[in-house]
C-alpha cells in the first residue's frame, strides 16, 4: 500500500522546533499537526486537536481563507501574520503557508509557524483592520494592489489594480492622481464588485509602504449603495411629481383656454339654430355648431389623460354617479319659472350664455363675477341652484364653495354644481370634496344645464332645513 505524503514527511516535522500544521479549508478541519503545533493549540493528543470544530469563521478569517486558497493554489507562498486563539487565549505567529497536495490530489493548506513578540496595542490594531467592515487597501505608485484586508478581498477578489475597481475609469484617475500628489480626497463612486456594481464612500490618502519605504496610497471605503439608492429613488420620485404637477398645470390651462370660446361657439351657435331662422341663417348657426363639436373632439383628445382619465361631457356623467341619480338627458325634467339660480363666472360671454339657456326654461338667473361676489350674492339671496366656475381671480371656485359651505343658515344648504372646462379625474374630486354636489362639462351642454339645474334646484333640500343644521352639508 503506497505512503501517504502526510505518512511521508509526518516523521521529519515531528521533529521540527517550530509548529507545523495541515488545515483542510474545504472541510474546515485539521488534517496534522505536530507536537510543536499541539502545544500552541493547547491539544493534549493529535485526536483531541482533529475532533475541534473548526467550521464557525467569522466573515473577515473566511475571507482570509478564501484568499489563501486561491494565491497558493497558484503555487504562491504566502508568509505573514496570524493570531489564533487556542481555548479562548491569543497566540500570535508569523506564518509561512503554502499548498499541499494529498495522495488523492487533494489541496490542503500547510502552516509552518514561529511564534513572535507583537505589542499589544500593534496586535489590537492588526486585528481591527482585518475585522472591520471597511474595506482597506493598499496601492503603490503605479496601482498595483500591495495589501487587502479582509473585507476588501471579500469584495474584489485578488489582483484587482486600483483603476479596476471604478465603472467611471475619470474618477479612478481624478481620485489616485491627486492622492499621488500627497492630496487627501474623497467621494462616492460606482465601483464594480465581485457582487456586482455598488456604490462606496471613498476616502484615498497618500502613505508609505511600511515594508519599502516607497510612496503609495490608502485607499478606505465603505458600501453606501442603500443610502444612494435610496437618495436616487427619492429623487426620481420628486422628478416624477413635479413632472406630473407640469403637466396638469398644462391641462389645466389648456382646457380653460380652449373650452372658454369653445362654450360661447357652441352655445351660442346652438341656440340660434333653435330661434326659427330662415333656412340659409338656420343653415350656417347649424354648421357653427357642427364645426364647434368637431373642434371639441379634437380638444378633448389632446388634453385626456393616458391613464384612463375621462374628459369632455363624459366627465359630466361621471359627476352624475358620484353626486346621486340624475334625470336622463333624454326625458329631461325641465324646471318651471319661479326658480332661482345664481350663476358665478368671470367670463361675461359665459355669463350670457347660461342665462340666455336657463331663460329658455323661464329660470330667472342672476350672475356675479368672482368666487368672492359669488359668496356675498350666496349669503343674502334666496337661490334654489348655484351654478360655480372654477378657475376665476380673487377667489376661486373651490374656495367659495368652501365659504358658503361655512355660512349659517339656510344658504349654506344651498346646491352647488361646478360649470368648469377643469374636468381630470383628480378636480373633479376635489370639487366634491369642497362640498360641491354636481359638474357640468364646458362648453355646456344645454340639455345637461336644463336637466341638473332642475334637478338639484327641485331635490327638496330645504325640506326639514333649520338654521342651526344648515352648515353640516359641508
Amino acid at each position: 500500500m503506497p505512503v501517504s505524503p502526510v505518512q511521508q514527511f509526518a516523521p521529519a516535522w515531528d521533529r521540527l522546533r517550530r509548529p507545523v500544521w495541515l488545515y483542510d479549508p474545504h472541510a474546515s478541519r485539521g488534517i496534522y499537526a505536530n507536537p510543536c503545533a499541539l502545544a500552541l493549540w493547547g491539544a493534549e493528543s493529535l485526536e483531541e486537536l482533529l475532533g475541534r470544530d473548526f467550521s464557525v469563521l467569522s466573515p473577515a478569517v473566511k475571507a482570509r481563507t478564501d484568499r489563501l486558497v486561491a494565491l497558493t493554489s497558484a503555487g504562491e507562498e504566502i508568509s505573514e501574520s496570524w493570531t489564533f486563539y487556542p481555548k479562548g487565549q491569543p497566540f500570535t505567529v508569523q506564518a509561512t503557508i503554502s499548498a499541499f497536495r494529498l495522495w488523492d490530489g487533494y489541496d490542503v493548506l500547510l502552516f509552518e509557524a514561529s511564534p513572535t513578540e507583537v505589542a499589544p496595542d500593534e496586535r489590537r490594531a492588526v486585528e481591527a483592520l482585518r475585522h472591520t467592515s471597511a474595506l482597506i487597501t493598499l496601492f503603490d505608485a503605479e496601482g498595483r494592489r500591495l495589501f487587502a484586508n479582509p473585507a476588501a478581498y471579500s469584495a474584489y477578489g485578488s489582483d484587482d489594480a486600483f483603476s479596476q475597481r471604478f465603472i467611471d475609469a475619470s474618477e479612478s484617475d481624478s481620485l489616485f492622481s491627486a492622492a499621488a500628489r500627497g492630496q487627501g480626497v474623497d467621494g462616492v463612486c460606482e465601483v464594480r464588485t465581485r457582487a456586482g456594481a455598488r456604490w462606496h464612500h471613498m476616502d484615498a490618502r497618500p502613505v508609505f509602504d511600511p515594508v519599502t519605504g516607497a510612496p503609495g496610497v490608502l485607499l478606505n471605503e465603505q458600501d453606501v449603495t442603500a443610502r444612494i439608492e435610496a437618495e436616487m429613488g427619492r429623487s426620481a420620485a420628486e422628478q416624477k411629481a413635479a413632472m406630473f404637477d407640469a403637466r396638469q398645470r398644462f391641462l389645466t390651462e389648456m382646457s380653460h383656454e380652449l373650452r372658454t370660446p369653445l362654450n360661447a361657439v357652441i352655445g351660442f351657435s346652438g341656440l340660434l339654430a333653435e330661434r326659427g331662422l330662415d333656412d340659409v341663417a338656420s343653415d350656417q348657426a347649424r354648421r357653427i355648431h357642427e364645426a364647434g363639436q368637431g373642434l371639441l373632439q379634437v380638444v378633448n383628445q389632446m388634453i385626456a389623460q393616458p391613464e384612463g382619465a375621462t374628459t369632455g361631457e363624459d366627465i359630466g356623467l361621471a359627476a352624475d354617479d358620484l353626486a346621486g341619480p340624475a334625470v336622463p338627458a333624454e326625458e329631461p325634467a325641465l324646471a318651471g319659472p319661479g326658480v332661482r339660480a345664481l350663476y358665478v363666472d368671470d367670463n361675461e360671454s359665459n355669463r350670457t350664455l347660461v342665462r340666455a339657456m336657463l331663460a329658455t326654461q323661464g329660470i330667472v338667473c342672476e350672475t356675479a363675477d368672482d368666487g368672492a361676489q359669488g359668496v356675498e350674492a350666496a349669503a343674502v339671496g334666496d337661490w334654489d341652484v348655484i351654478l360655480m366656475d372654477i378657475q376665476m381671480p380673487v377667489m376661486d371656485g373651490v374656495m367659495a364653495t368652501r365659504r358658503i359651505r361655512s355660512l349659517t343658515g339656510p344658504a349654506a344648504a344651498t346646491p352647488i354644481i361646478a360649470l368648469t372646462a377643469n374636468t381630470l379625474d383628480e378636480q373633479v374630486t376635489s370639487y366634491f370634496e369642497a362640498g360641491m354636489d354636481d359638474c357640468i362639462a364646458k362648453p355646456v351642454d344645454m340639455i345637461e344645464l336644463l336637466t341638473k339645474t332642475a334637478h338639484w334646484a327641485g331635490c327638496g333640500w330645504r325640506e326639514g332645513l333649520t338654521a342651526d343644521t344648515a352648515g353640516a352639508r359641508g
